[in-house]
């Protein structure tokens, strides 16, 4: 059935000025580990991937580049601290800037969610804890095989200072790179997400034990960026109620709109707004597999993000789960402003086409998500027409 809002309703194809950047539709590419970027170098098959998921005025979000040494969790994922991977994103970003999309990099640390394997020296992961993800989990290793995550060491507080001057500094390679902007990645139990949620954080210093508390690390990364780059090419991304890898807090709602308060009066700080805050619905990843074994009601979800829309002063984006119908629904009702899309986009390069034309969808093959082959399961999947165009 073809788009039925009535005009003057948004939709997912209708326009929209995200601060100084117009988009022609709201139909977003998730930020999506591949492992594709051998030895931490993004190559050529990236740049034909984001250059396919490209449309004239559509906005990607690209997977998380590391930020430091200590920051990978996965195997061949990029990085954006090194010279070599600033010279090699910069050709990524002219196919996609030749497409017409806007592209933000999300910036990742994945923390505690690490193994030695990954780690300088064969050094223990850092948090804001010692406690280790528990063995419900598994971590992908560089040969394919899963093993359990192993005891991290708490960060010492100098060395917070420290890792938010590497968020900072990979911001301005970012930019350097050609980026439009970036996504602070503080979601799904990486390491700002270990500092948020009181599930994990058990310091007693000023980085943990109260909201304020556990706020600041995110809150110093965000103003550290900002000040770098300008508040209008930073983004946050946000999982208050999403139980990933341990990641649980006693009030997710609470949680999310202190975080949500805190940046609404750093944008009056700073004389600007953020680009957007991207929060994951809470149905995501707690779907079969909740820590509590309860997965949250229709009501009760739409209440959550309708809350957290309305606190929030800017621009708000919401994914986890969406089909085109839920899409459209969140945009029309005025529950997101800009709708991101995940596996649906992997399988789909011209997602946003077919969805404004309600074409069938390919399926994705989830076991090549996080393999190295550049071009099966990465980009072979079929356009709806020889040369699509939004």
């Amino acid at each position: 059935m073809a788009e039925t809002q009535s005009q003057g309703t948004p939709t997912l194809f209708s326009p929209y000025k995200m601060g100084n950047f117009n988009l022609s539709h709201r139909v977003v590419l998730a930020p999506l580990t591949r492992c594709r970027a051998l030895n931490g170098i993004p190559g050529s098959a990236l740049a034909e991937y984001y250059a396919q998921r490209s449309t004239p005025g559509g906005l990607l979000i690209s997977e998380g580049a590391v930020v430091s040494d200590t920051a990978a969790g996965f195997p061949h994922v990029p990085g954006i601290y090194k010279e070599e991977q600033v010279e090699a994103w910069k050709k990524i970003v002219d196919a996609v800037h030749a497409k017409g999309s806007i592209f933000f990099c999300q910036l990742w640390h994945v923390g505690r969610a690490s193994s030695s394997v990954y780690q300088p020296g064969g050094a223990a992961p850092i948090s804001s804890s010692n406690k280790p993800i528990s063995n419900r989990w598994r971590n992908l290793m560089p040969d394919g095989s899963h093993g359990i995550y192993p005891k991290p060491r708490a960060l010492e507080v100098p060395e917070i200072h420290e890792v938010v001057e590497h968020f900072r500094e990979a911001a301005l390679n970012a930019i350097r790179a050609g980026f439009d902007g970036v996504e602070i990645h503080g979601a799904h139990g990486y390491l700002i997400d270990q500092f948020l949620k009181d599930g994990i954080n058990d310091r007693t210093d000023e980085y943990g034990g109260s909201l304020a508390n556990r706020c600041r690390f995110l809150m110093q990364i965000v103003q550290a960026v900002a000040e770098a780059i300008g508040a209008d090419r930073v983004a946050v991304r946000l999982s208050p109620a999403i139980d990933h890898l341990d990641a649980i807090d006693s009030n997710p709602l609470e949680l999310g709109l202190a975080v949500t308060e805190r940046l609404n009066k750093l944008q009056l700080q700073l004389g600007s707004k953020l680009a957007y805050i991207h929060v994951t619905r809470p149905r995501y990843f707690a779907h079969k597999q909740t820590e509590q074994g309860k997965q949250s009601s229709e009501d009760e979800e739409a209440y959550f993000l309708r809350t957290l829309k309305r606190s929030y002063q800017g621009t708000f984006m919401s994914t986890g789960g969406f089909t085109r119908e839920l899409g459209m629904q969140a945009v029309a009702e005025g529950d997101a402003d800009l709708v991101s899309y995940g596996r649906l986009f992997i399988s789909n390069p011209d997602l946003a086409l077919r969805f404004k034309v309600n074409a069938p969808l390919n399926k994705y093959i989830r076991k090549t998500f996080y393999t190295q082959d550049p071009v099966v399961g990465y980009t072979d999947y079929p356009f709806l027409v020889a040369q699509s165009r939004l």
